[in-house]
């Protein structure tokens, strides 16, 4: 099928059509703000058209599915574009987060339904071969039931300049990556207890509440998730020692899984690594010559593709990331109220007051 592809941005130039390229698939046209920017890119990676407006990419004949990596505040209204085509498109990869809030993505997820094309969300850390590798052990049942899982990020990312405009740093940017595993391997939690700080360094740059973010996930089976999102990580700017990563673990009552991300490293391509070790005895320690960038980009866009030919019912589907922006809303709740707050106050639209809730 032909992909269409809105933005020519870093993920968009340098992830996205890197890993279609790799696997064989079909980037046929690709549309920018500067038509200079969408010809670069086109020439990069032999895309046949660039156009200077998204709307003309939309009524590309060649289009069948597009692919779109522009900002959230902007996104909502580019799928509204894609859906007054009635029907011709049949498939939307949107970039995580799907919009500024639950209620929005929402909206969306429902539009996308009613008109018949199908939604795909690119929560890329999914197909990061570590994520996947403890995920399989998971579902087998390898590491017995889970107890208590972390992530923890200490890295210095490279900052979009939207984000100024809507004053996110973290929680939406970086952590929604981490809750959203959590909810891939685990599934959805009952509750969430969130405190965030800004981070000394871009609070210089522009006001933000979430810097840096503390996130416990609470599941009635007793398991519990932290994610630690540190992206100050000390003065690894001003002239200290870095000490930069990404690393998980994973408890079960059989058997533990440690894992380390690799793309704190780029541009260097480091594949992410997992050791797990069971009941059974030893430390086993798989490899993989792939890398989370831009290798696992290639995973939501053929997850939608293989929905519309038939092969294989894509996962991380709009209504499926309705649970993870949910999460992330609880967190920012959780944050502004200090308190524990249940999925379901996003989900329903019942909010329950700081004192009602300590009642």
């Amino acid at each position: 099928m032909g992909i269409g592809c809105i933005g020519a941005g870093f993920i968009m130039a340098d992830c996205h059509l890197v890993a279609y390229r790799a696997a064989g698939l079909n980037p046929v046209a690709i549309a920018a703000r500067r038509y200079e920017a969408a010809a670069e890119v086109a020439a990069r990676h032999s895309i046949p058209r660039a156009y200077d407006d998204y709307r003309r990419l939309l009524d590309d004949p060649a289009v069948e599915v597009v692919d779109i990596a522009v900002p959230p505040d902007v996104q909502p209204g580019v799928i509204e574009e894609v859906l007054a085509r009635h029907g011709r498109i049949r498939g939307i990869l949107a970039q995580k987060p799907l919009a500024t809030n639950y209620a929005d993505a929402k909206q969306i997820v429902e539009r996308c339904r009613g008109a018949g094309v199908k939604l795909v969300v690119n929560q890329n850390m999914r197909y990061d071969h570590a994520v996947r590798g403890c995920g399989n052990l998971l579902q087998r049942g390898a590491l017995g039931d889970p107890v208590l899982a972390t992530i923890e990020m200490r890295a210095v990312p490279h900052w979009m300049p939207w984000q100024e405009r809507l004053g996110w740093v973290t929680l939406r940017i970086m952590s929604i990556h981490h809750l959203d595993t959590f909810r891939h391997w685990f599934g959805t939690p009952r509750r969430v207890i969130a405190s965030v700080r800004p981070d000394p360094r871009t609070a210089r740059q522009f006001a933000h509440e979430d810097g840096i973010v503390l996130v416990i996930l609470e599941y009635d089976s007793g398991l519990r998730c932290l994610t630690i999102d540190d992206v100050w990580a000390g003065p690894a700017r001003e002239g200290a020692e870095a000490d930069l990563g990404v690393r998980f673990r994973v408890e079960g009552t059989a058997g533990m899984a440690l894992g380390e991300i690799g793309w704190p490293a780029w541009p260097e391509r480091r594949p992410s690594t997992l050791d797990y070790t069971t009941t059974a005895g030893g430390w086993q320690r798989p490899r993989w010559p792939e890398a989370w960038f831009p290798d696992a980009f290639v995973g939501p866009m053929a997850e939608l593709l293989r929905d519309l030919e038939g092969t294989a019912p894509a996962v991380a589907t709009g209504d499926d990331n309705l649970l993870t922006m949910a999460v992330v809303d609880a967190a920012y709740r959780s944050a502004h109220e200090h308190r524990a707050v249940d999925i379901t106050e996003i989900t329903t639209g019942i909010h329950r007051p700081p004192q009602e809730h300590r009642a």
